[in-house]
């Protein structure tokens, strides 16, 4: 398309300079006269007999004549006409002017119009798209060309490039003629490389060292390990910015007096690098002098205040601690109701002794009272639910505190954009003030339809709504499905916060829930007992204080736990040998209504995503309202966060729990807690570990032969090992994370990197009884070999069952209740003679082994990280278990892709 586009450009084209060159100069100029020295010659003035316009096509030759000051019947000079041609360039309208009949007084103004713009045609840019470039550009087709929009828009593209870090580029324009006086545009563009920052050169400092000085600044050095980093592009914004940078680093050091006497990048040559280099003067270090307090409030005590500062006289001067003490000031001046509290540090310097003194000078001040309180911004949600989270009414006096605690609060509704900020402005009067609140709401409704995998349970499809601000009342109405091979549920649920407006909460959720265990045997995963769980839950929760409140709840639920028949059952029961005794006796039918309360502290600054406070929860329930399980259970938890700035989150979290049976009917060797309401413990809450991979456990360890002497022994591989989690009455878990800040184009994307480390323990059940005890032999060397066990197979009747006789030429390997003969309906009459076998069923020998039951501490270190990524939040960790105990299942690598974590 090009070269149909351009083919006759080689005849049309005209070069960027020739196009961009200077104004022709056309002037009526007289002679100078012989002789020395020449006479001036008196200017000629003639009368302006005729004025007509020739060559005009679009603009009307009133027009052209607008722009000069050429009248019929007025006098003109040659300087007259000069100054009309320069007047008609400067319209930028027109490409070439002259001027005829200057000797008769007819005057002739010649003009050829500018082109019209048919196109503007980029060519060249890759790393900046077309249409950024258009958006910055004045030319545009169908408007009038001149030389000097060109010459504009050449420097408009320029600097797009130079604000990339691209000082080489160079744009070229050029001009295609086309029929009826339209022109083609072309800017060529020659990008060049990126401008990185080859070397930065610090001279004047003599107490630290040119990396530690780099190592403050924004602007980093240009290295093959910052290959994908944009610090070592050129930005002139970024070294001002690097110079304050260094003028607080040297502050907080103790450098008063340190100033950047210069800062110069200079582009190398070939206009691919910058050498930066900065002049110093570091100065003579300074100590804290005395620090005191001059409040011209009366409630306050000076002396009290100046010892409550992080200022110590004798201590290094640092500029940070002075601003934190100023804002230490104005917060204890809120809190005393003076919102408006003005706080002046007065610096005394002295050079001979090199200390500072700092004397912090209070205003005096009216103490502040709630004018209003103005909400704006919210377009959906009400009011009242913005109102009910602020913790100042108008009339009350002024607090830092509660503005603060209220602008924590209304972060946590998640209705909103983060960093929302409860401004204070004057009000009508002195001691009046208003609080301004402005909000942007962000979307509460979510609506997911994923599908993913996941190393817990394969597979998983997810369906589910989500409006946590319904009807912008702040209620909170949910519904959800989620299939996968391993588990499958159905849950609604609503939740008001405020019932008829005043502080208490209710909520409900009806559900049904059908769960699969399972083990390994090998690397097959199978299917061990299934749990369908149906049932309501009812809740209520009210406040006590400010952070302090309660909550009660009532739950009713059907549980139906079954083993498959055709996998565990013998004889139309569940059979020991192939399920294991702790599994036989967890099956059955049974109804769980329970009462519960939590009684929680909560501090946090958000629930979100806290950085600041802390939470502790305490729980009870108790089961047996009803129903066919007894239990006291009860749980703490408690987290607390620091932020340690720069993004950095550190934070702590505990909790544990125990769960203990009012009955104990179940007889020897039968924990009276079932297996389906105990604790597990692992994947994905205890990561290093596998599902259910910390705590008590059955391993059934099968038998195998020695290649080298005969013997038997045990099979040593755990891919062969069946693994049965049997949960724990009993469990801690602690964890301490430090939350790790990335680039703004990382948290753009969602990234969250974290490192941690976990401890954990889960035990506390009744050793169960061996499931089989295996006959065994001894041979003359006294080895033991342990022998299968044969089990009789009986009829839905409990008649034994036998194999009819190969010797029977008709029946042959059938299956009958007779022991002689052969009847087809159980206990029918016997036919024949022939004497059967009994029908039976082997099972090969293994050992059964109790591990896990231990409280000692498991530990865990690893590295996660969480991405909200387009195809839903994905979670992965890399953690490595420390400590463990027998039986427990290590896992290094975990993830979950396309369901919540």
């Amino acid at each position: 398309m090009k070269s149909s586009m351009f083919g006759t450009r080689a005849g049309a084209v005209l070069l960027a300079g020739t196009m961009l060159a200077g104004v022709p100069a056309i002037a009526q100029t007289v002679p100078p006269q012989a002789g020395d020295p020449a006479p001036v010659a008196a200017p000629v003035v003639r009368p302006i007999k005729t004025l007509r316009v020739e060559g005009s096509q679009r603009i009307e030759p009133e027009t052209v004549l607008s722009y000069t000051k050429l009248r019929s019947g007025q006098s003109y000079t040659n300087e007259t006409l000069d100054q009309a041609i320069r007047d008609l360039y400067a319209s930028d309208l027109f490409a070439e002017v002259s001027i005829a009949g200057a000797e008769t007084g007819d005057i002739v103004l010649r003009i050829r119009e500018n082109p019209i713009i048919n196109r503007v045609i980029l060519e060249g840019n890759k790393r900046i798209k077309s249409d950024k470039i258009t958006k910055e550009i004045k030319l545009a087709p169908r408007q009038v060309f001149s030389r000097t929009a060109v010459r504009q828009d050449v420097a408009r593209i320029v600097e797009l490039y130079r604000r990339q870090g691209r000082f080489g580029a160079v744009v070229e324009p050029k001009m295609v003629s086309l029929d009826q006086n339209r022109v083609d545009i072309v800017f060529e563009i020659a990008e060049g490389p990126k401008s990185k920052v080859r070397q930065i050169n610090v001279i004047g400092n003599e107490v630290f060292s040119d990396d530690e000085i780099r190592g403050q600044m924004a602007t980093k050095q240009a290295r093959f390990f910052r290959l994908l980093s944009s610090a070592t592009s050129y930005d002139q914004d970024r070294l001002a910015y690097d110079q304050q940078k260094l003028r607080q680093f040297y502050l907080t050091e103790g450098y008063a007096d340190f100033r950047v006497t210069s800062a110069v990048a200079e582009l190398t040559p070939d206009k691919k690098d910058f050498i930066i280099t900065y002049v110093v003067e570091e100065g003579p270090r300074y100590k804290f002098g005395d620090v005191t307090v001059d409040s011209q409030i009366r409630d306050f005590d000076n002396n009290k205040l100046a010892a409550s500062l992080p200022l110590k006289k004798g201590d290094w001067y640092n500029a940070k601690l002075v601003e934190d003490a100023i804002d230490t000031l104005s917060q204890s001046a809120g809190l005393f109701g003076y919102a408006f509290t003005e706080v002046n540090p007065e610096y005394q310097r002295d050079k001979d002794t090199l200390t500072m003194g700092i004397n912090f000078n209070i205003a005096e001040a009216k103490r502040t009272y709630i004018e209003r309180v103005e909400i704006a911004g919210n377009t959906q949600t009400q009011d009242k639910v913005i109102r009910r989270e602020i913790r100042l009414a108008e009339g009350d006096a002024f607090n830092t505190f509660q503005v603060k605690r209220s602008q924590d609060r209304i972060n946590s509704l998640g209705y909103f954009q983060d960093k929302l900020e409860i401004k204070q402005t004057p009000g009508s009067s002195p001691d009046r003030v208003i609080l301004e609140t402005t909000v942007e709401e962000k979307s509460t409704g979510e609506l997911t339809l994923s599908a993913g995998f996941s190393s817990l349970e394969r597979f998983i499809v997810q369906a589910s709504i989500t409006q946590r601000n319904f009807r912008g009342k702040g209620q909170e109405l949910r519904a959800s499905v989620n299939y996968s091979s391993y588990s499958k549920s159905v849950e609604l649920g609503f939740t008001e916060p405020y019932l008829f407006d005043k502080n208490i909460a209710i909520g409900g959720d009806v559900f049904r829930r059908d769960y699969n265990a399972f083990n390994f045997n090998g690397n097959s995963r199978q299917t061990t007992y299934s749990q369908v769980s149906t049932g309501f839950q009812l809740r209520a929760g009210v406040p006590l204080t400010e952070y302090w409140s309660l909550s009660g709840r009532y739950g009713l639920s059907y549980d139906e736990v079954g083993l498959d028949q055709a996998t565990y059952f013998t004889n139309g029961v569940c059979d020991p040998l192939k399920a294991g005794r702790y599994l036989c006796e967890a099956t059955g039918n049974r109804w769980t209504s329970s009462v519960g309360f939590s009684l929680i502290y909560d501090s946090l600054n958000s629930r979100l995503r806290p950085t600041a406070g802390q939470r502790v929860s305490l729980s009870g329930d108790f089961a047996g309202l009803g129903g066919d399980v007894k239990y006291l259970r009860a749980r703490i938890e408690g987290s607390k966060f620091w932020g340690l700035g720069s993004g950095f989150v550190f934070s702590v979290l505990g909790e544990g729990g125990y769960i203990h049976a009012l009955e104990d009917s179940r007889g020897p060797g039968v924990d009276p807690v079932r297996i389906t309401d105990r604790f597990y413990l692992g994947e994905p809450q205890f990561r290093g570990f596998d599902i259910r991979g910390v705590g008590p456990r059955v391993q059934r360890i099968p038998f195998t032969t020695d290649a080298t002497t005969g013997r038997q022994i045990l099979v040593t591989d755990r891919n062969q090992i069946v693994d049965d989690a049997l949960g724990g009455k009993a469990y801690y878990l602690g964890r301490a994370e430090l939350e790790i800040p990335l680039g703004s184009g990382a948290r753009e994307l969602g990234l969250r990197p974290s490192i941690y480390a976990q401890i954990g323990g889960l035990f506390g059940i009744t050793r169960p009884l061996p499931t089989a005890n295996f006959p065994s032999i001894t041979d003359a060397q006294g080895n033991v070999t342990v022998l299968p066990l044969t089990t009789p197979v009986l009829d839905s009747s409990g008649r034994q069952l036998y194999l009819v006789s190969g010797q029977d030429t008709t029946n042959a390997g059938a299956v009958t209740t007779c022991a002689i003969g052969y009847s087809a309906v159980g206990g029918g009459t016997c036919a024949g003679t022939s004497t059967n076998s009994i029908f039976s069923t082997s099972i090969a020998p293994f050992s059964e082994q109790f591990l896990g039951d231990s409280a000692r501490p498991r530990l865990s270190v690893g590295i996660g990280v969480n991405w909200n990524s387009p195809f839903g939040p994905l979670r992965i960790d890399v953690a490595r278990a420390l400590m463990s105990q027998p039986g427990d299942d290590k896992k290094l690598v975990t993830f979950n892709v396309g369901t919540q974590f």
